[in-house]
């Protein structure tokens, strides 16, 4: 069977359901191909959002531990797992299942499949209810993401040692845990367990936590994860994994190991993500891909084959949920005949740990390594009034500017509710706003949103809450 298309999406997740329903949005006839029952992708089914779930479990069981301080006493929590993961799943379940809805609405033909390029005006599909469907289209984009980075020579074909996609499936809480990998993802599923009860520790074979963040945040949120994991190991490999009756016995190579054997339970490994590029035909037709796996796109998402564009984790880093949406957008607007480009001058990045952890546009390092001057701005939550009533004041915001013209370059934030303030900062950015105009937007009190306000009124040591005059002749 032979059909055609106007606009055929190679992927469903945020990337390629935002492409799809962009593109019928205005009038093009969209074919969407997935595996899954419905659009979502890794995000949705087995990354952002399970994640999401599960953190916020965690985050009600951490304060409920930590209400003693304030006079209230709970009983330890009794966690069923079934209920628990099904809370999980029942979220996953319905925001799936609307993107599905929406697809109908919108009048997309939504195929549960895999899609193999065949040139660049056509493809085959090979249907997960059986059979095969050739396809031709005027236009294809390439939204097929990411999947989690491994390390060939350690990896044990064991239930034991698990991904990123295995640790959100909940299938027990084991007693104890490493987690090989301390950036977003290792953090994140580490924090979950651990409030579940799993002792957990964690090997980082750089100097710290998170590596290419600002120290001044990383260290906020070490100092925060510290006493909650039982090791938290910097400047560590993991040089060899065995897997014996009790467990997985752990190799690890460091200068200060004091235990270079150890054993646990389970082991997730959660080094990172590589591009998903491999098995879709790409190289049936002129679109490139670079060394490490990436497709080659220019400025509007377009490939070298000028019938194909590609977007998201596929593309490069950093690899975002809402860097593929924005992208997925740019493809769509110029396929329809618009001049559109990719050139945001800030992306956000949220790291949902506890605490939180966000910045955009500018950061020190970057600052540092590109030589760059700039004036940083910095509101310790110490003299927030609302971070002290949640009993929260560890955190900080902090803005990056220019010293001369004063335009907001970056900012950057580590408490709760990081991930939902670093909005403010990337409009900021985005609309090349100045310390002033933060300074004089009125903020609502007692509110964590003031921290930015008073940031930006640091500058000019001018702050209410924090007596820190400008030095600056």
């Amino acid at each position: 069977m032979n059909n055609k298309t106007q606009l055929a999406v190679i992927g469903g997740g945020p990337g390629g359901y935002a492409a799809a329903f962009l593109a019928a949005d205005l009038g093009m006839q969209v074919t969407l191909i997935d595996p899954e029952k419905n659009p979502g992708g890794v995000c949705l089914y087995r990354g952002c959002i399970p994640s999401k779930a599960l953190l916020h479990i965690a985050k009600l069981i951490n304060e409920a531990g930590e209400a003693s301080r304030w006079g209230i006493e709970f009983e330890k929590p009794k966690i069923n797992l079934d209920k628990l993961r099904t809370f999980k799943e029942n979220v996953v379940g319905k925001l799936t299942g609307g993107l599905g809805v929406l697809s109908k609405q919108r009048k997309i033909t939504y195929i549960q499949g895999r899609a193999t390029l065949l040139n660049a005006t056509s493809m085959r599909i090979e249907k997960m209810e059986g059979g095969t469907e050739e396809l031709t289209f005027d236009h294809a984009i390439i939204s097929t993401g990411s999947l989690p980075a491994q390390i060939p020579s350690l990896m044990l074909n064991s239930p034991r040692v698990i991904d990123s996609t295995g640790a959100l499936a909940l299938t027990d809480i084991p007693k104890n845990m490493l987690v090989v990998g301390g950036g977003y993802i290792g953090l994140e599923l580490g924090s979950v367990y651990v409030a579940l009860g799993t002792e957990v520790s964690i090997v980082e074979m750089t100097s710290g936590l998170v590596p290419g963040a600002d120290r001044d945040l990383v260290n906020i949120l070490a100092k925060s994860l510290a006493p909650k994991m039982k090791s938290i190991m910097t400047g560590t490999k993991v040089v060899k994994m065995e897997e014996f009756a009790d467990g997985i016995k752990v190799t690890f190579e460091g200068e200060d190991i004091r235990e270079k054997e150890q054993v646990f339970e389970k082991v997730l490994v959660s080094i990172g993500r590589v591009p998903n590029a491999k098995g879709f035909g790409i190289e049936n037709t002129k679109a490139e891909v670079d060394q490490r796996g990436f497709i080659k796109v220019n400025s509007q998402m377009q490939t070298a084959e000028p019938t194909i564009y590609a977007i998201g984790d596929v593309v490069g880093n950093p690899m975002l949920a809402h860097k593929a949406s924005a992208e997925g957008k740019v493809a769509v607007e110029n396929i329809a005949g618009h001049n559109v480009e990719f050139k945001p001058a800030a992306i956000p990045a949220v790291m949902f740990t506890d605490p939180e952890v966000a910045w955009c546009g500018l950061t020190e390092n970057e600052a540092r390594e590109k030589n760059i001057e700039i004036k940083v701005a910095r509101f310790p939550w110490a003299a927030s009034g609302r971070a002290v009533t949640l009993d929260r004041s560890d955190g900080v915001t902090k803005l990056i500017m220019d010293p001369k013209t004063e335009r907001i370059l970056g900012m950057a934030v580590a408490g709760p509710g990081a991930g939902e303030l670093i909005a403010e900062g990337v409009l900021a950015v985005e609309m090349a706003a100045v310390a002033k105009d933060i300074a004089l937007s009125i903020h609502p009190h007692p509110t964590l949103s003031e921290t930015v306000m008073e940031s930006a009124e640091i500058f000019f040591g001018q702050s209410t809450h924090l007596y820190r005059p400008k030095r600056d002749k």
